[in-house]
């Protein structure tokens, strides 16, 4: 377990009182391996800020130096500025605010997902069994965000079970042949002459199959196609058309790699959340390191009951029964199919764990 205290200044200038407090957060919080970054929490300005300084109120400004983050709460809004981006949060807190940020900070959380969980922190979370912040009511929301669409996207089922992201309409006909009944075509291609027909094939092998077929990304292509729903990452929602895709009567999948990116996601009233990734993947570049199985059960505590749920980033049958004992109801697989000596028994085999 990383100590807060041991060669590292938390606070600055040095507060005794809230490194005592962040301490026994810490200690409460379990075994996690320690960040690859250190912070450090300014409680006023230094003369010279360094990479790693998180500094509250003000005094700086932008734009601020690489690596030095501005922190202000107020009035119920609560704004990180960090390497050129806002991350602005709604809500309450406590007056612990401090020490609980210094202790998810040296679980390894980075500042606006650890700012989240301080946020959501109580003092009366030391006295339950396990201190991690849970209440999905007391944590904050995003805010500056715009409206979600005026009609909601249809929900899915609380339990997706196996979803295999394939990369064509040949993989997507195949596993529906065996049994799947969820998948995503992702295709990465912006040829329209290549996309119509994969998309228009795998939406009709959903159909004869009775199975949910998401089309990651090709959102206009999704709509035309009539698929069952639509996957998009964090950075899609800025540019794609929820309206539309909400108005069509498809369904939404948003990926999420945190506790930030998921109030952000659920903001928008999507069918189901993508958590990870949780191990390493070499599928795709990742924004962001592994999350594990620790995060993933957190995730699946605070939202069981919010939303589906599926965990992604590789998976494959020796991991599935770990991920499937955090309560999830779904695991996305890609290679765990794609790459199988015996397609038909590696599906089998991947069934067979969600149900034990």
């Amino acid at each position: 377990m990383s100590m807060l205290s041991q060669e590292k200044e938390v606070f600055w200038p040095p507060a005794d009182q809230l490194l005592e407090a962040a301490e026994q957060i810490r200690r409460r919080l379990g075994d996690w391996p320690a960040g690859s970054k250190q912070w450090r929490i300014c409680l006023s300005t230094p003369d010279h800020p360094s990479q790693g300084d998180l500094i509250v109120g003000g005094g700086l400004e932008k734009p601020l130096p690489e690596g030095v983050g501005l922190l202000n709460l107020e009035a119920g809004l609560a704004t990180l500025t960090l390497n050129g981006t806002d991350y602005a949060l709604k809500g309450e807190w406590s007056d612990d605010w401090p020490a609980a940020l210094a202790a998810f900070l040296d679980c390894g959380f980075e500042p606006h997902d650890a700012l989240v969980l301080a946020l959501a922190w109580r003092a009366a979370n030391l006295d339950e069994l396990d201190a991690w912040p849970v209440d999905f009511s007391i944590f904050p929301t995003v805010a500056n965000l715009p409206a979600p669409p005026s009609k909601p996207f249809p929900p899915c089922p609380d339990r997706l079970g196996l979803y295999p992201v394939l990369p064509s309409a040949d993989w997507v006909e195949r596993v529906l042949d065996h049994g799947v009944k969820t998948t995503q075509l992702r295709r990465k291609t912006t040829d329209s002459g290549d996309l119509k027909p994969e998309i228009e094939r795998s939406v009709a092998a959903g159909a004869r199959h009775q199975a949910r077929v998401f089309i990651n990304d090709h959102w206009r292509e999704a709509i035309k196609a009539g698929a069952y729903g639509v996957h998009l990452g964090q950075e899609d929602v800025a540019t794609a058309d929820l309206n539309a895709i909400a108005e069509a009567g498809l369904r939404l999948g948003l990926s999420t790699h945190g506790y930030y990116e998921m109030l952000k996601a659920l903001h928008f009233k999507p069918s189901y959340l993508a958590l990870g990734a949780v191990f390493p993947t070499t599928t795709k570049v990742m924004p962001t390191a592994p999350q594990g199985l620790s995060r993933l059960t957190g995730y699946v505590r605070l939202l069981d009951g919010v939303v589906p749920l599926v965990a992604i980033g590789g998976i494959d049958g020796s991991v599935l029964r770990q991920i499937l004992s955090t309560g999830v109801g779904s695991a996305a697989v890609v290679r765990a199919v794609t790459e199988a000596a015996d397609v038909p028994s590696a599906i089998s085999a991947l069934q067979h764990e969600f149900a034990r």
